[in-house]
């Protein structure tokens, strides 16, 4: 690997650029970048995934035509945090739980095996870098961007599992990426559309934000990852965290004393691009102590980002020696994770994912989550009696939610048990008709599986009618189960039995068809509050 000093200035800036594009093999955009700009690393999405040979295939091929350019391998990333928040998420794959069912489960020893099987399958792939996992602390319900992205509300419960992850990616050399710094949980804006502020005093956030961060400094985290949110009680002007010297530098650097890779969120999202531009975002976030911008989309907002760090070089704004410490820890680290190390995928493939023994750490892990929360005055669930599922299907793309298609949902999961049951399915947004059909179903059965679905700051009214309605009949045996956020029970806290799934992934269904029939024991305990007017379930601790 080519040593900083034969470097030359541009080759020196592209390391310390990681690109998206919009393919499922390597194209003339990403070409273009790597050839003629020189940049270190290639970030993944859904739209670049079709199977796993095509992805390690993928990988192999990017890799390879860097070679012709620079003896530098390339960082390729994506964002496989686990649960709902997953670019790979299909059956060939071991799909981790996410953060807040694993912060449900408790399990620091399951967190750190399920890194791992997740880090392995990985770099089959090629990926050596996962922009995971997120160390914010989920303690605004109103948050619609982090929720289940989260372990939950507590400094010490983030702190623990998410050093637990961090070292079983790391264990098997995939960067482990600790974000949003300094923290983007206790927010009511979404940063993909707009620029959010954490108004919160140095004390409590030292306390509380950070000290998850602070955590997985001490335990030795390669990257860390900004937060394009604004922190007053460290950077009085204007300015988020991803573009601010006094965060970067002063704060992360100097006071906490890291010394890893930092790398921003997208510049492309709204809380940059909108309010800065993302060529101007690139050279303030360089200049507040970032190593790495982070542009995944667009082809001409890459290419100005790439310009503007050049030209703020060589008009002095930026000064080279500040370049070449940032090229230095990105040469180390990608050293030290061995991403020199490439080989093409071949011989049994699918063999070597998604293996029973794997499985059964998630089945584990799974099976730990679901969350009795509330459960009183009505008969329990009858698995000889005939049961209706309304089940919501996420159709709408957006910035927290892409729509997939999920054939194993609660209904074939209870029926495998043997229950009679027929599931109907809704909008997460529903309309009047769809509200009005499901109900009229509903009122053919005794007992019914609500599921709700909430990947936002409040449920969709929809969703709530359906609820409220059902739960209004008299001697209805109703279970409501959440599968997001765990919050709706605020909206409708007359509900009798309300489970939390955290997500609606297939084997969590498995896993709250097991519970619902009594097959298996709810032991998940509640990692967040819900609303401060009632206390049920399990202790937050």
């Amino acid at each position: 690997m080519s040593k900083i000093a034969n470097l030359s200035l541009a080759e020196k800036i592209g390391q310390m650029v990681i690109c998206g594009f919009n393919a499922y093999t390597s194209d003339a955009h990403i070409e273009q970048l790597i050839e003629k700009h020189h940049i270190g690393g290639v970030i993944y999405f859904r739209r670049n995934y079709a199977n796993v040979q095509q992805m390690a295939d993928l990988s192999y091929a990017l890799q390879q035509f860097n070679k012709k350019n620079s003896d530098i391998p390339l960082f390729i990333s994506i964002d496989q945090e686990g649960g709902m928040v997953a670019r790979i998420d299909t059956d060939e794959v071991t799909l981790v739980p996410g953060n807040m069912s694993i912060g449900a489960a408790r399990d620091a020893q399951l967190a750190y095996e399920a890194a791992v099987i997740c880090a392995k399958e990985l770099r089959l792939m090629g990926i050596n870098v996962n922009f995971a996992p997120s160390l914010d602390i989920n303690n605004n319900p109103k948050n619609p961007v982090i929720g289940v992205r989260s372990y939950g509300e507590s400094a010490e419960l983030v702190s623990e599992l998410g050093i637990a992850t961090i070292e079983g990616y790391q264990s098997s050399d995939v960067v482990a990426t600790a974000k949003h710094f300094p923290g983007h949980g206790d927010t009511a804006v979404d940063s993909h559309y707009g620029l959010a502020s954490v108004p919160h005093d140095r004390e409590r956030l030292m306390q509380l934000e950070l000290a998850p961060f602070i955590r997985a400094i001490q335990a030795g985290v390669d990257m860390i990852m900004t937060a394009h949110v604004m922190f007053p009680a460290f950077e009085p002007g204007q300015i988020p965290a991803t573009l601010s010297r006094k965060v970067l530098h002063d704060l992360l650097r100097v006071e906490l004393q890291y010394d890893g890779v930092i790398v921003t969120d997208c510049l492309e999202m709204h809380a940059i691009s909108k309010e800065f531009g993302v060529a101007e975002g690139a050279v303030m976030a360089i200049e507040g102590g970032a190593d790495i911008v982070l542009v995944s989309h667009t082809l001409k907002e890459q290419v100005a980002a790439i310009e503007a760090l050049m030209q703020a070089v060589q008009s002095g704004r930026l000064s080279e020696e500040q370049i070449n410490v940032s090229v230095e820890r990105i040469l180390f680290l990608k050293e030290k994770r061995r991403m020199s190390d490439i080989h093409p995928l071949t011989g049994g493939v699918a063999a070597q994912f998604g293996t029973p023994e794997s499985k059964e750490v998630i089945r584990q892990l799974t099976e730990k989550c679901i969350t009795i929360v509330k459960d009183e005055e009505q008969p329990t669930f009858d698995r000889s009696a005939p049961t209706l599922v309304i089940w919501p299907e996420v159709r709408h793309h957006t910035e927290v939610d892409e729509p997939i298609e999920q054939a194993y949902t609660l209904g074939p999961a209870l029926a495998e048990l043997g229950v009679d049951v027929k599931e109907i399915r809704v909008s997460t947004h529903p309309t009047s008709e769809e509200v009005a059909s499901a109900l009229a179903l509903a009122a053919d059965y005794e007992q019914i599986v609500v599921v709700t679905y909430n990947a936002v700051s409040e449920l969709h009214e929809g969703q709530v009618s359906i609820v409220r309605q059902i739960a209004a009949r008299p001697n209805v045996n109703l279970t409501v189960a959440s599968t997001r956020n765990p919050y709706d029970l605020n909206q409708f806290p007359e509900v009798k039995r309300y489970v939390c799934c955290y997500e609606n992934r297939p084997m969590t269904m498995a896993a709250l068809a097991k519970v619902l029939t009594g097959n298996i024991a709810a032991q998940g305990k509640l990692p967040v509050t819900l609303s401060p007017d009632y206390s049920f379930g399990m202790a937050v601790n």
